[in-house]
């Protein structure tokens, strides 16, 4: 054999013996590099590494700590499956032609063809079944066929009545899920009390001027639509505590989510109708530590939101200036280009803020174009004005999406950010696949994710000083020198700091369970 085969052969062999030992010493050394820095640090790198595995990534986010849910309505959270066992509960119909749940005489026969057959029917006929969720949903909407916009805010009037005699269980539902998205706290938007203030606006009538309104309706019985309001919320707690076994052993998870209400006002009413609303609110969260603040809702593109949007901001201006302790947060820039004329776009998001005292803003998806966008962002981050972002919702609603989504633009200009659900249950959502969404779509990492739950609690209306000296760089106050720190060895300027402030024993909730989370990593 000549002498060049021999050495190449006796060169191969070596390097085959020796490649499963420099494979073993590359793993010593690459081991530790994976294991090295802190679990946070080692969470992020995780999180990374699963980036082109959805089912790994979504594994992850849903055992994520995720804080507070600050934009979620009460009415769209809950899915159409509990909807349909309401109705079948108060025997109520569906009408076929309306694809709503109705009162009244039902069709006699569960029959394929029956015009208003009892909700309770669909349980034994699945076409009908998936026809009533698909109408009180987005489920199988198709782009293109028909307006996400309208289907969407159609299904609200056709479960309306499925949902009206249980409040209290649709809190239930709420928490449940909030617990099993492994959030730490829900702000709901809630109209409590239903129509009874509305009513008693229409009753009054209407007075531009505000005082004079103001004194009408305390002096027409205002104050007994508060005090019938808060008696409806002791009731629904019951229902609550009852529901998830909050006073039992086997209390369920939801029992830990702290919940807090906004006052829900509907924007889309008469004059007099949504100042009695607003008057309420302000009323009712001056009473009730379990409302936290007021908001106004409706779709920002109809005709009333639209023409009367100044009216209601000078409203707010007036009463902010009577109950200035009282928190605001307000849809604004839920709008895209085309859904109202360009000058529609150009003024919302400013005057929420400027006028309407929005320390918050559910959507802001059109804030760039207002005028001055640029000059409006800087403000917003030097007022610390938090923006709800509401993805799934946005892209449905408005067709939304991707790098059309300004949250980039918010977070590039410092905006703080929270990721929201809106109407989890008419979008077919959760909070678990908001972050997902986000995660996917914006390259977000495990420590933006974070970043941005913290802010929803540092943001949320808990009364109470903040744990944080300096959320952005993460540095909690002198107090609490060390969020590892157990209950048992907590300094007593922090345990002091705990029970004296709401929004810090949510917040040192949510550190506690991050370090948790962490350690797995």
């Amino acid at each position: 054999m000549p002498f060049h085969f021999f050495r190449e052969d006796v060169v191969r062999r070596v390097c085959l013996y020796l490649l499963p030992l420099f494979i073993f010493l590359n793993s010593i050394v690459a081991f530790p590099q994976m294991q090295r820095g802190s679990p946070e640090e080692r969470a992020n790198r995780y999180l990374e590494s699963v980036r082109n595995q959805p089912g790994l990534a979504l594994a992850f986010l849903r055992d994520m700590p995720k804080g507070g849910d600050l934009h979620n309505h009460l009415g769209g959270a809950i899915y159409a499956e509990d909807l349909i066992d309401y109705a079948a509960q108060d025997k109520l119909c569906f009408d076929r032609s309306t694809s709503s749940a109705v009162a009244g005489e039902c069709d006699s026969a569960c029959a394929a063809n029956a015009a208003r057959p009892a909700a309770e029917c669909s349980y034994h006929d699945p076409n009908l079944y998936n026809s009533i969720i698909d109408a009180w949903s987005m489920r199988n909407w198709e782009r293109g066929h028909e307006s996400g916009h309208d289907h969407f805010f159609a299904t609200f009037s056709r479960f309306s009545l499925a949902s009206r005699n249980h409040v209290g269980e649709e809190i239930a539902r709420a928490l449940q899920r909030a617990a099993a998205d492994h959030l730490q706290y829900l702000e709901l938007m809630h109209t409590i009390g239903g129509s009874q203030s509305a009513e008693l606006g229409s009753k009054i009538g209407w007075d531009p001027d505000f005082a004079s309104m103001r004194e009408k309706l305390l002096a027409g019985g205002l104050r007994d639509a508060v005090a019938a309001a808060r008696k409806e919320l002791d009731q629904d707690d019951q229902i609550v505590r009852k529901i998830n076994s909050c006073d039992t052993p086997s209390a369920l998870p939801a029992c830990g989510v702290h919940v807090r209400y906004l006052y829900q006002v509907l924007r889309g009413l008469a004059p007099e109708q949504v100042f009695a609303q607003i008057l309420t609110g302000f009323e009712l969260a001056s009473a009730d530590s379990r409302v936290v603040g007021l908001n106004l809702v409706m779709p920002e593109d109809w005709y009333v939101p639209m023409r009367d949007f100044n009216l209601h901001m000078r409203m707010l201006d007036y009463l902010h200036g009577i109950y200035p302790k009282v928190h605001i947060s307000l849809h604004a820039g839920e709008l895209a280009m085309g859904l109202v004329p360009p000058e529609g776009l150009s003024f919302h998001i400013r005057h929420s803020i400027e006028q309407g005292h929005a320390q918050r803003i559910g959507h802001g998806v059109a804030v760039m174009n207002e005028h001055n966008a640029i000059d409006l962002l800087h403000e917003m981050a030097q007022r610390n004005i938090l923006v709800e972002i509401c993805l799934t919702s946005n892209d449905v609603i408005l067709g939304v999406k991707g790098n059309d989504h300004p949250l980039s633009v918010y977070r590039k200009f410092k905006v703080p950010v929270a990721l929201a659900t809106d109407d989890e249950g008419v979008s077919r959502s959760d909070m678990t696949h908001e972050y997902l969404r986000a995660f996917e779509s914006y390259r977000l990492s495990y420590l933006d994710l974070k970043k941005m739950a913290r802010q929803s609690l540092e943001h949320s209306f808990l009364p109470g000083a903040s744990l944080w000296s300096d959320i952005d760089h993460a540095r909690l106050v002198t107090a609490c020198p060390s969020k590892q720190e157990t209950a048992s060895t907590e300094s007593r300027s922090c345990e002091r700091l705990l029970n004296e402030s709401e929004k810090a024993r949510v917040q040192w909730k949510l550190e506690r369970e991050f370090t948790a989370f962490e350690k797995q990593f």
